[in-house]
């Protein structure tokens, strides 16, 4: 074949090439988010105290009878939270939990001079967290 023969196919070839990158190097309209790995530990967020309900408050308090704490406990804190999982937070060695977000509640209260952290998630069963950071996750 001459060189006459390839030269339309060879413009051919360059045309479609060029096609085909060109939508490549073109700029989106929609700007792409940026790519964000999520914390290992739960966001910590401004304080926003709400009522803690009367049958999950009445849980805190024989929770602490039963665990001989005498004396009328101090609310420090409580907010709705979304835990990560089963664990509200508090995940103990050798437990499973349920991997999805859980809307609950944390809630700090003193006794006897000693604070305790309650975490609750769909119920008003009390889990006391005990010997751990206290980290909070995300608002509702």
């Amino acid at each position: 074949m001459t060189v006459r023969h390839w030269a339309p196919a060879a413009g051919i070839l360059v045309l479609m090439l060029t096609g085909c990158a060109g939508g490549m190097n073109t700029p989106t309209d929609q700007p792409t988010p940026p790519s964000r790995s999520e914390p290992s530990t739960p966001h910590a967020t401004p304080p926003n105290p709400s009522i803690v309900p009367s049958a999950r408050w009445a849980a805190i308090k024989d929770d602490l009878v039963s665990r001989g704490v005498h004396g009328a406990p101090a609310l420090v804190s409580a907010e709705a939270v979304t835990w990560r999982s089963g664990a509200l937070g508090c995940p103990q060695p050798g437990m499973q939990y349920t991997q999805s977000l859980i809307d609950g509640m944390q809630v700090i209260v003193e006794a006897a001079g000693r604070r305790y952290d309650y975490r609750f998630g769909t119920s008003d069963k009390p889990l006391l967290c005990e010997g751990m950071h206290t980290p909070r996750s995300t608002n509702r």
